[in-house]
């Protein structure tokens, strides 16, 4: 199994995972071009994943299926989706040798759903490295309950995010979080990744529990930052989730 996270647009990561025929699965196709590049010499790909309708993640799905009419492509049952097969959360798909739960994870999107399979968790925009998606469509409590959600996956559940969000992830979480040594540790790697040119994904799940602020908002230095910005009083896990996610919406390095 190879796993591959194609560059598109400014920041996007389409992820390519190929058997050990070469046969792929792709998700989050935006475009076509980084995606049908890298199959030009392989078979045709097994499926398409799909965990949200926004542009930058469905846009190159016409142009796949142009070049293959029969590729199945799965996405929630949202009619913002160009989905063949239409799925739901709790469902179990088998596509080639692998094996997919779906887990609904609105907040971003209402109808946003995560892939978790052999190790990887393909979460689209509801978990970033260090951070978490805008809520567009979604409340506070549902994003939290999404992530609370996947932070219960295995320690080494391989994060697999559609963005590389990751070094101005890594500015806001220090300050919301400036004592945490896993984050410190985090950002260091970051920069270092970075500055070589590579992705700073995927990443283990444990690492992200440890120094994403987004899911350490049951921690009283998280309480106390958030009550600090907000100029109230400190609140439960929920509240200080939408406090930080408001504070990150205009957060400036």
């Amino acid at each position: 199994m190879q796993l591959h996270p194609l560059p598109a647009f400014t920041d996007n990561y389409i992820w390519l995972l190929r058997d050990g025929n070469g046969r792929a699965l792709i998700v989050d196709p935006g475009d076509s071009a980084p995606v049908l590049a890298a199959l030009a010499d392989g078979p045709p790909p097994l499926a398409i994943l799909l965990t949200h309708h926004h542009s930058d993640h469905i846009g190159g799905v016409a142009d796949l299926l142009a070049h293959w009419p029969a590729l199945p492509v799965y996405g929630p049952d949202d009619p913002r989706l160009p989905a063949t097969h239409r799925i739901g959360a709790g469902e179990r798909l088998r596509i080639g040798d692998w094996h997919w739960q779906v887990l609904a994870v609105p907040g971003h999107t209402r109808s946003h759903v995560a892939y978790v399979g052999q190790g990887l968790l393909f979460c689209g925009d509801t978990l970033f490295s260090l951070g978490c998606g805008r809520l567009f469509e979604g409340t506070a409590e549902q994003m939290y309950a999404s992530l609370t959600r996947l932070a219960a996956l295995p320690d080494d559940t391989q994060v697999c995010c559609a963005h590389e969000y990751t070094a101005a992830n890594a500015a806001f979480a220090l300050t919301v979080d400036p004592d945490n040594p896993a984050l410190h540790a985090r950002a260091t790697q970051v920069r270092q990744l970075r500055a070589q040119g590579r992705p700073t994904l995927p990443v283990t799940l444990a690492l992200e529990r440890a120094s994403n602020p987004f899911l350490r908002c049951h921690i009283p230095a998280l309480h106390a930052a958030a009550a600090r910005w907000a100029g109230g009083k400190p609140g439960d896990a929920v509240d200080t989730f939408a406090r930080l996610r408001a504070w990150k919406d205009g957060f400036r390095a």
